[in-house]
């Protein structure tokens, strides 16, 4: 007992912002999912507590992992970045073998037993740490086509492809833009980021004018009341419960989209029962609370001790930032309706832990960082071009 009180006091702390958001966020996102679940759950499990009850565990054993990566020494990571990698890749093959599990349409879950994974979560953090790992070695890398674009490229499409087949759309743009946003922060230069977007513009636009399936549904969110049973269905029910909710809302649990109106009101659309229930303010200030948070997320990418943790920081608030961009936009009807949890609010364990578990990486990078986050908040701001300066790279 003594040697383990004597191991817990030697380590450092860390960002304590960063400890208290995710927090709130993850009680928060309890609450809302009981709100949000309370009719789908009778109808389901036969009692309104059943999604409450799962949500707690996954919240609590959520809390254990991330304080166990929290200190971790990140840089484990590296010699699980290949390892990681290869099994990601696995288990997205697996999605399309009859190990794969298809619910509404989509094949995105492997179900043994009572055991549920979903690739396209662990394919997330795969590609953080194994960018990061890739990257790190040689500031230089990222500016030869050969050695650094074309891998890069290459890894992207690999992953891009398996993820849209499933289909979901929204998890593959969030692990391309992780990827992207890592070659950015490592040092690409700004002509290869418009070309890509260039082409990846062309690309969604062609697609968006032909007769098949993903053809539809790049338009269908254009204008769901012109389909609002079919394709804009689900966009029509978050519309109708943002404007339901007006700037204050109707109360905690008094949504009427969540009577069985909306579809998975606890899953994807969960913001949209927010703004029905807390109304335009509430999401404001949930909105406010992720944008603290990612600041003290770029703050620590900032301070990483390495250019191995300064991609991996990097590229977890790139995770999270991505993904809540994507959210908000697939609710308000922005972009085409695709399964994009909410981080660390919607409902689900797997999207929970792996958030949890790369905050407590992130955590633990926080750690070992140069100077107290403190230190960091009195000093201007530092840009893209002062970070490759201090870890190897070209200005």
């Amino acid at each position: 007992m003594a040697k383990i009180m004597n191991t817990l006091k030697k380590i450092k702390p860390c960002d304590f912002t960063v400890v208290i958001l995710v927090v709130a966020l993850v009680i928060f996102g309890v609450v809302m999912v009981f709100s949000a679940s309370y009719y789908n759950s009778l109808n389901d499990t036969g009692s309104p507590y059943g999604y409450l009850k799962k949500q707690l565990f996954f919240a609590i054993s959520g809390f254990v992992i991330m304080y166990i990566m929290s200190i971790v020494d990140y840089h484990i990571f590296k010699k699980l970045a290949v390892p990681l990698l290869i099994f990601s890749l696995i288990l997205l093959a697996l999605l399309f073998t009859p190990l794969g599990t298809n619910v509404n349409g989509a094949t995105r879950w492997i179900v043994i037993g009572p055991l549920s994974i979903m690739p396209g979560e662990v394919a997330k953090i795969a590609v953080i740490v194994y960018v990061a790992f890739y990257l790190a070695p040689d500031p230089k890398r990222i500016l030869s086509i050969k050695e650094g674009i074309l891998p890069m490229a290459v890894l992207a499409a690999v992953f891009g492809i398996m993820i849209i087949k499933q289909p979901n759309l929204s998890t593959a743009i969030t692990v391309v833009g992780i990827i992207l946003g890592m070659m950015f922060l490592a040092g690409l230069k700004w002509k290869w980021i418009i070309s890509i977007f260039a082409i990846g513009g062309v690309g969604l636009f062609g697609l968006s004018k032909t007769d098949t399936y993903w053809g539809t549904r790049l338009t269908s969110f254009i204008d769901p009341f012109k389909d609002p049973q079919g394709d804009g269905f689900q966009a029509v029910q978050s519309l109708l419960a943002l404007g339901t909710g007006g700037l204050f809302g109707l109360g905690l649990g008094k949504s009427v989209q969540k009577n069985l109106y909306l579809p998975e009101p606890q899953n994807d659309f969960i913001l949209a029962i927010i703004g029905e229930e807390l109304g335009l303010v509430g999401i404001l200030i949930l909105l406010l609370v992720f944008t603290i948070l990612i600041w003290r997320c770029f703050l620590v990418t900032m301070r990483s001790p390495d250019r191995f943790g300064m991609l991996m920081a990097g590229g977890i608030t790139l995770m999270i930032g991505i993904q809540l961009v994507l959210n908000v936009a697939v609710v308000t009807s922005s972009m085409p309706p695709t399964g994009i949890a909410l981080p660390f609010v919607s409902y689900g364990g797997n999207a929970l832990w792996i958030m949890m578990g790369a905050c407590g990486v992130l955590l633990n990078i926080s750690r070992q960082s140069k100077k107290p986050a403190k230190a960091v908040e009195t000093e201007r701001p530092r840009g893209r071009h002062d970070l490759r300066r201090e870890y190897g790279g070209r200005a």
